[in-house]
């Protein structure tokens, strides 16, 4: 470990014990304390402002929450095409992903098509009943069931 992070240690327990201010023990070390940022991390800080790259940052609506209305067919072979028909998925900037709960932490294949409609890849799994889970920008939503048929 540096000696930078032994001092911010040693800091850090020194506050619990005294009511010595964190700013003046950083201070004392030598490091600048102002805006913080990346200078308690000998990283230097981001500087200045691209008002381009701001504006292609995409704008995501967190207030309005994903629903899942239907998925098209009801059963489906593992490897078949699910389409997922639904209200707020967002834009394709903002649609973060689909999960099936028979087959969660599985990588899902999918295609964003419009704020309405997602098609899914149904993953390999179990036979039996599964929920569609799709997450978008303002949260997520769980489908009806859907039955995952063998292969």
């Amino acid at each position: 470990m540096g000696t930078k992070f032994s001092a911010v240690l040693i800091a850090l327990l020194s506050v619990g014990l005294t009511a010595t201010p964190l700013s003046i023990l950083w201070a004392a070390e030598g490091s600048n304390v102002e805006g913080s940022g990346f200078s308690l991390f000998d990283t230097e800080s981001i500087k200045g402002f691209d008002e381009n790259k701001v504006a292609k940052d995409p704008i995501c609506d967190r207030s309005k929450r994903p629903m899942i209305t239907k998925v098209e067919p009801d059963e489906a072979k593992p490897g078949d095409r699910v389409v997922i028909k639904g209200e707020n998925f967002g834009t394709k900037e903002c649609f973060h992903g689909v999960t099936f709960s028979a087959a969660s932490g599985k990588k899902i294949d999918y295609k964003y098509v419009n704020e309405s409609t997602i098609e899914a890849k149904v993953p390999d799994a179990k036979p039996g009943m599964t929920f569609v889970i799709v997450v978008a920008g303002g949260g997520s939503a769980q489908s009806k069931p859907l039955l995952i048929k063998s292969k």
